[in-house]
C-alpha cells in the first residue's frame, strides 16, 4: 500500500519549498514532486524601467544571490546594446564574483548542508586528543583542530545541552542510522562550522571592498564598475588580497578535508550514491582571469555520458508551465516568456504525520498545477546545473584547472569517478569549484594589478537609442549553476525580462511529458529508514543549495489577495 510523505518547508534553503514523496509497503520511493509555495515578481517589475537601472531590481531577486542576478542584469544590458567594458572592469567583477561564490559554498556546506552528514550530539563523546591526531589523515596541515581548540569547541555545545537547548543545531535527525562519521570526525566538522562563521565575515568584506557594501553590492554599472578610487588604492587592493588569502586558506585546510573525510565516511551509503537525478549537464563559461583567459567552460552533456560535450545552442532552451501556476502553458524561449498567473491551489488528500500515521492534508494537485517554479528545458530535455554539471563537463573537456582538481580528489576518498553523479557528488563538486575557485581567482588579481599600471579605464561609453529595438541575455556559471536573465528593450525601456535560473532547471516540476526536473528524479528508488524522520529526502535536496525565491517568477501587480500562507514550526 502506498503513502505519502510531505516535507514542508525544507529548511536550511533560501525560500519557500515543499516535497512530497509516495512510497510503497518498503518505505522505498515510487514518485516525487517539489513544488516552490511563495512567489517574487522582479521580471514585472522591471517592465517599463530604464535599462541601466534594472540591475539594482534583479539583484533583489534573492538575498543570497545578490551579486550574481546584479551582474546578470547588468551583462543583459550590455550584451543587448553591444557594449564591451574594459578588462579593469571583467577582472574586478571577477574578484567580486569570487567572493560571492566562496561565501556561498562555504556557508551552504557547513550552515545548511553539514548536519545533514554531522551527527553534532555525537561529537560530545568525542575523545579530543584522538580527534586532533585523525585530522592529520585528510590534510598535513588541519585548521582549528587542536586538542585544546577542540575540547573548547565541546564544551560550548555540552553548555547548549545542559541548558536543554541546542540552539542552532537543534530539530536535526541526531543518531539517524545513515549517518557515518564517528564522534571525533564530527567534532572536527564541529569546529569548522564555528569557523566559518568567522570565515564567512571576512570573505563577505572582500565584496564590499569593491561593492561598497554586502550583501547588495552598488558599484556595477551598465558599461563596467564605479570603484575607480578603491582600484587606484593599494591599500584597498591589498585589503582584498589579505582577507582573500585568508578564506583560501580555509577552503584548502578545513572545507577540502572536510569533504575527502566525508567521502571516506560515506562512500558505502546507498541512500547519498547512484541518484544523479537528471543526468543532462549543463554548464556555462565563467570567471574571467585574465585579458582572453576564462576559468570555467560551457558545454552540454548528454544521458551522463562524459566521453561527448556538445557545444551550448541557446535557441534550444524554452520554459513551459504545464504543471506551474501561470497561465501560458506553451513552451516558450525566455526572450518570448509570459508569467501570468493562474494559482489553482492545493486539493484534499492524506499523508503520513510525524508519529508516521496517516493523516488528512491539504497535498499538491499532481494531475494539474503545484509550483510557483515554471519548467525550463533544452532541445526539450531537462537539465541538471551546479558545481556538479560544471565540474564534470569541465573535467571532461580536460579543463587544466579542473582535472588535477578532480583527479585528486578521488586519489584521496579512494571512490570511483562515476560516484560524482550522485548526492555526494553533488556536495563533493561544490567544495571542488570552490577550491578552484580559491586557487585561480588571484590571477585575476595580479592581471588587474598589472593592467592597471597602463590603463585606468573602468567604464566604456554607450548611447541607447529610443528610436531602436534591442534583446540582449546573460548566460554565466553562478553558485548554484547556470543563470540567465533576458531582456527586451524598446522606446528606451524594458519591454520584456526573463530570468531562468539555477533553482527553476533543478527545482522544475514535470513538463507536458510528464518528466520531472532534478530533485524530482534524484528522489524516486530512495529508501527511507524511518518515514518520522526523512534525512534522506533532506540531505538530498540540501545537496543542491535551493535557491527557491531566485526561481519563481509572478506577484501580482494590482495587490490582488491570492492565497494565505502559514507554516506551523512547531510540528
Amino acid at each position: 500500500m502506498s503513502q505519502k510523505i510531505i516535507v514542508d518547508p525544507i529548511t536550511r534553503i533560501e525560500g519557500h519549498l515543499r516535497v512530497e514523496v509516495i512510497i510503497d509497503e518498503n518505505n522505498v520511493v515510487q514518485e516525487a514532486y517539489s513544488g516552490s509555495t511563495l512567489w517574487r515578481g522582479i521580471e514585472v517589475i522591471v517592465k517599463g524601467r530604464d535599462p541601466r537601472d534594472v540591475a539594482f531590481m534583479t539583484q533583489r531577486i534573492c538575498g543570497v544571490c545578490t551579486f550574481s542576478h546584479y551582474k546578470a542584469g547588468i551583462v543583459a544590458v550590455e550584451d543587448a546594446l553591444g557594449i564591451v567594458p574594459p578588462l579593469n572592469a571583467q577582472l574586478t567583477r571577477t574578484l567580486m564574483n569570487a567572493a560571492l561564490f566562496l561565501h556561498d559554498h562555504i556557508v551552504h556546506f557547513y550552515q545548511l548542508h553539514a548536519l545533514d552528514w554531522v551527527d553534532i550530539v555525537s561529537a560530545l563523546s568525542a575523545d579530543v586528543k584522538k580527534a586532533s591526531d585523525i585530522a592529520f589523515l585528510y590534510t598535513p596541515n588541519p585548521y582549528a583542530t587542536g586538542a585544546d581548540k577542540l575540547l573548547e569547541v565541546q564544551q560550548r555545545i555540552k553548555t547548549f545541552v545542559e541548558k536543554g537547548n541546542l540552539g542552532p543545531f537543534a530539530n536535526a535527525y541526531y543518531g539517524h542510522s545513515t549517518y557515518h562519521l564517528s564522534p571525533e570526525e564530527n567534532l572536527i566538522a564541529l569546529s569548522h562550522y564555528l569557523e566559518c562563521l568567522r570565515i564567512q565575515r571576512i570573505v563577505a568584506q572582500c565584496m564590499a571592498i569593491f561593492g561598497a557594501k554586502n550583501p547588495h553590492p552598488q558599484s556595477l554599472t551598465v558599461g563596467g564598475v564605479t570603484c575607480v578610487m578603491d582600484l587606484l588604492n593599494p591599500s584597498r587592493m591589498g585589503e582584498y588580497l589579505v582577507k582573500f588569502q585568508e578564506v583560501a586558506d580555509f577552503v584548502n585546510r578545513a572545507y577540502y578535508p572536510d569533504l575527502v573525510m566525508a567521502g571516506k565516511a560515506y562512500a558505502n551509503e546507498a541512500s547519498v550514491l547512484n541518484d544523479v537525478g537528471v543526468s543532462n549537464l549543463f554548464t556555462f563559461k565563467e570567471f574571467q582571469i585574465g585579458k582572453d583567459e576564462w576559468l570555467f567552460e560551457s558545454g552540454i552533456i548528454k544521458n551522463g555520458d562524459i566521453s561527448k560535450v556538445y557545444e551550448v545552442e541557446e535557441d534550444k532552451i524554452t520554459e513551459e508551465a504545464t504543471h506551474s501556476w501561470y497561465a501560458d502553458d506553451e513552451p516558450l524561449h525566455p526572450y518570448d516568456g509570459k508569467t501570468n498567473p493562474n494559482y489553482t491551489g492545493l486539493i484534499d488528500g492524506e499523508s503520513i504525520d510525524q508519529h508516521g500515521q496517516n493523516t488528512h492534508s491539504k497535498v499538491f494537485d499532481t494531475k494539474g498545477k503545484y509550483s510557483w517554479i515554471k519548467a525550463p528545458r533544452y532541445d526539450g530535455e531537462p537539465m541538471q546545473v551546479g558545481p556538479l554539471a560544471n565540474v564534470v563537463v569541465n573535467y571532461a573537456k580536460g579543463n587544466k584547472n579542473v582535472v588535477p582538481v578532480v583527479d585528486g580528489f578521488f586519489k584521496e576518498t579512494g571512490l570511483p569517478l562515476k560516484a560524482v553523479f550522485s548526492t555526494l557528488g553533488r556536495t563533493a563538486t561544490r567544495c571542488l569549484e570552490a577550491k578552484i575557485v580559491a586557487d585561480n581567482t588571484l590571477k585575476a588579481f595580479n592581471n588587474l594589478v598589472e593592467n592597471l599600471k597602463v590603463d585606468e579605464s573602468t567604464c566604456s561609453p554607450y548611447v541607447i537609442d529610443k528610436n531602436k529595438e534591442y534583446k540582449g541575455r546573460y548566460i554565466g556559471n553562478v553558485p548554484r549553476g547556470t543563470l540567465s536573465h533576458w531582456c527586451r528593450i524598446k522606446d528606451g525601456v524594458i519591454e520584456n525580462w526573463q530570468a531562468v535560473v539555477p533553482s527553476t532547471w533543478n527545482a522544475s516540476p514535470k513538463d507536458s511529458k510528464g518528466v520531472g526536473g532534478s530533485y524530482e528524479q534524484c528522489l524516486i528508488g530512495l529508501k527511507i529508514a524511518d518515514v518520522k524522520q526523512p534525512l534522506e529526502i533532506i540531505r538530498k535536496i540540501h545537496s543542491y543549495d535551493p535557491c527557491i525565491a531566485c526561481s519563481v517568477h509572478v506577484m501580482d501587480t494590482k495587490g490582488n489577495h491570492l492565497n494565505d500562507y502559514k507554516v506551523n514550526v512547531n510540528v
